[in-house]
């Protein structure tokens, strides 16, 4: 069985994202198969986040990405998840 070579995944945003995105969600179509890091630089390069790529975390299905690759298929959501501040 061949694994597909790209997914069309949901990019859900939070906070800070939100605002710098200007949006809550979008659709992007990445590799199927991708780095966590190589992820996060397309989601930044395509959302304008480079200004806060340094302090991002990525959730995959809900569960933050702790694995240094993941394999991804359409229809799973990506969250950008910016620090949380309290107060």
């Amino acid at each position: 069985m061949t694994l597909p070579a790209s997914a069309v995944v949901s990019i859900v945003f939070f906070a800070k994202a939100r605002e710098l995105s200007g949006l809550s969600e979008a659709e992007l179509r990445v590799p199927a198969h991708i780095a966590v890091e190589e992820l996060l630089a397309i989601i930044c390069e395509n959302f304008s986040l480079n200004s806060i790529r340094s302090s991002l975390f990525l959730a995959l299905n809900e569960d933050y990405c702790v694995d240094p690759v993941v394999q991804l298929k359409d229809g799973d959501e990506i969250a950008v998840i910016p620090p949380i501040s309290g107060g």
